[in-house]
């Protein structure tokens, strides 16, 4: 699946840089190209070269720290030089790829002479990053307000606040041929499934490409099926739910540079969950969840109920209904499928635009654009008042999704529906429906089934699935995950500890 992203060696038997530097004076002459590379020669008192990329550095340190330990006396080797700096993690090599690594990652090289092979890395790099701020995608109500930034430190930071266990682990990878992207996989040692584990860093580590930007390249690249339109990684961007779905037993891919973090493996019904479920109580967690699961199936079969209905089985409407049906469409000059794709292309023109353009004008554009469209279509005969309404309720309730990337594939799997219900009516309908099912049967998330706890079917999951039970009947982990210790607490035990009054 993820074979095309590898290696092919019997294609590419060497991988070559963009410019070979086969020692360290050639490293800076292709460095000197930039105009943010400086080299600086010290004379006196002590005799030695500084090298650094100024924009990767923290000058206030070089010239506070570094430099004054340099001239405070002469020093006559890197060795001395190493003692002198008060800067940690100094370290003096002449392995050519490891000074090639430090200077383009914030260090700064220091040579006794210019021709030396040998030298001085000091961690000088300074990091500009935003501030931790509320989460944008995944807002709630109540609950936590801290969201991911594009820090990976921060963002490990972040979750071991809310999981201050020895048992949670780190492993740094450095993906992309050219972006040298660090990718930080955690789980938590003795819960998480070691062959999930295992699976992840595999996949990670068979990839190769030039760039890994954002998370969503690890999303294409790694998934068990990349043609499937349903994402096979949950994506979020709430330490919270990071920390949670640990808990469970998941893994976590954290990519610096993104402000979103991967968990594995998911199922459908976590794409329906959102945070506010498990902040509320859980009557009305269960309620609203099942609101927006009725929301969804609303959204994909409404339109195309619509055009089955009046193309193939117009018997089926009730006589009042089929009157005011008739007198709307009366002066529509296309079928309904003619007028429903109006409409659909429509709303997504006026979703595009919304997305594209500047928060405040975006939300101007899609209300009145649609409230101006919608009426001018139905007076000029395009479209029917019915239709409208229920294209708008249709489109209303694809929003109700509290995971972006879900919503995205609810609003391209309309449109397989509508061609099945044009061509067969409710039977097309129906096929098509068996097709995305059938899908979803076969669809996997790192190896383990996605569509669970529906297929196979598994009792205990359902406890936290369409509807959320308390929590004191939660005593185990999800069994989709495969945990190493399936046991959250010891219900009897639990239940001892009730207040005296009880």
């Amino acid at each position: 699946m993820i074979r095309r992203w590898r290696r092919n060696r019997r294609q590419y038997p060497k991988d070559k840089d963009i410019q070979q530097n086969d020692s360290v004076l050639s490293l800076i002459k292709t460095l000197k190209q930039s105009k943010d590379f400086t080299v600086d020669h010290l004379t006196s008192p002590t005799t030695c070269v500084v090298s650094y990329i100024r924009t990767m550095i923290d000058p206030k340190f070089l010239h506070e720290s570094i430099l004054p330990a340099i001239k405070a006396a002469p020093l006559k080797d890197l060795e001395e030089i190493k003692h002198a700096v008060p800067v940690e993690k100094l370290v003096i090599t002449n392995d050519l790829e490891r000074i090639r690594k430090s200077m383009m990652q914030g260090n700064i090289m220091i040579q006794m002479n210019d021709h030396d092979e040998e030298v001085l890395l000091l961690p000088a790099v300074t990091v500009e990053t935003r501030k931790v701020s509320i989460p944008e995608v995944e807002f709630s109500v109540v609950g936590p307000k801290e969201a991911f930034v594009e820090s990976l430190d921060t963002n490990i930071n972040l979750l071991r606040k809310r999981l201050p266990l020895p048992q949670l682990t780190v492993q740094e990878l450095t993906i992309g041929k050219l972006t040298k992207t660090r990718v930080a996989v955690m789980s938590i040692d003795g819960i998480a499934n070691k062959e999930n584990l295992n699976t992840v860093l595999q996949r990670l580590n068979g990839l190769e490409y030039d760039q890994i930007i954002d998370s969503s390249f690890i999303t294409q690249m790694i998934a068990d099926n990349s043609n499937s339109p349903f994402p096979q990684f949950l994506d979020t961007e709430r330490p919270d739910r990071v920390a949670e779905v640990l808990v469970e037993g998941k893994i976590a891919i954290f990519i610096d540079g993104s402000p979103h973090v991967l968990s594995c493996p998911t199922t459908i019904v976590e794409f329906f969950s959102a945070s506010d479920d498990y902040f509320l109580p859980w009557h009305l967690a269960s309620g609203f969840r099942l609101i927006r699961l009725f929301a969804v199936i609303f959204s994909v079969l409404s339109t195309s109920l619509y055009v089955a209905v009046l193309t193939h089985h117009p018997e089926m409407i009730p006589d009042d209904l089929f009157a005011t049906i008739v007198s709307s469409r009366a002066d529509i000059p296309f079928p309904p499928i003619g007028e429903v794709i109006i409409l659909e292309l429509a709303i997504e023109l006026l979703r595009e635009a919304g997305a594209r353009l500047p928060a405040k004008v975006g939300q101007t554009i899609g209300i009145v654009g649609g409230i101006v469209i919608g009426t001018a279509a139905v007076e000029a005969g395009l479209t029917s008042n019915v239709l409208l309404i229920i294209t708008a309720l249709a489109a209303l309730a694809s929003f109700t999704t509290p995971v972006y990337q879900i919503g995205n594939t609810i609003r391209l799997i309309r449109f397989p529906f509508l061609l099945g219900a044009q061509l067969y009516g409710l039977t097309g309908v129906s096929m098509t429906m068996a097709f995305f099912i059938g899908h979803l049967i076969k669809l996997q998330s790192i190896g383990r089934p996605f569509f669970a706890p529906l297929y196979p079917l598994r009792f205990r999951d359902l406890k936290d699935a369409f509807i959320r039970l308390p929590f004191n009947k939660q005593a185990k982990r999800p069994l989709h995950t495969r945990p190493d210790d399936s046991t959250r607490f010891n219900p009897n035990r639990a239940n001892e500890k009730r207040d005296i009054d009880d």
